[in-house]
């Protein structure tokens, strides 16, 4: 089976086999040292906005998941996102987890490309348990202009089943 045959048998079954969750965003961090202190004043770091996954886990415990999301970008404008993400899952006692993987994602911003969407892949973390966890995602400076990049985004994830 070729890649595009596998990477919809993947989609299908977690579609059609995963937990519901609803995703709940609300804080993003620029980072202090690539942004001036007038900078950060205009940006918007309460980026307030949901979506919803579908996850599984596969034959080792570790969790795949699909996931649409609309927030309010750092520039107070809408900011929508869907992609796939892995996470090599490690349990720190009976229920409490912590994850480490990537996200591959279609990203919508009024202020790139016209908003037409574009690929990006990030690394992904979250601690919690299987039916909550806090997650975050981390974009990192491109170039060594100050203004760019260095951004935290971090969201909440609670199973609705």
């Amino acid at each position: 089976m070729g890649w595009w045959d596998s990477s919809k048998a993947k989609a299908n079954k977690i579609l059609d086999e995963g937990g519901l969750q609803l995703m709940v965003a609300g804080y993003t961090h620029h980072g202090r040292g690539t942004y001036t202190a007038a900078r950060i004043a205009e940006l918007n770091e309460r980026t307030w906005g949901m979506g919803f996954s579908k996850a599984i886990r596969d034959k080792v415990d570790n969790e795949e998941f699909l996931y649409g999301m609309a927030i309010s970008d750092s520039h107070y404008r809408p900011q929508l996102m869907a992609g796939y993400a892995y996470q090599w899952m490690k349990p720190l006692g009976d229920k409490v987890e912590v994850g480490g993987g990537w996200t591959g994602l279609l990203i919508s911003r009024t202020d790139y490309f016209s908003s037409f969407p574009f690929p990006v892949i990030l690394p992904v973390a979250s601690i919690g348990t299987r039916s909550s966890k806090l997650m975050a995602t981390y974009v990192p400076r491109f170039s060594k202009n100050k203004g760019n990049g260095d951004v935290l985004f971090l969201f909440a994830r609670f199973d609705l089943n």
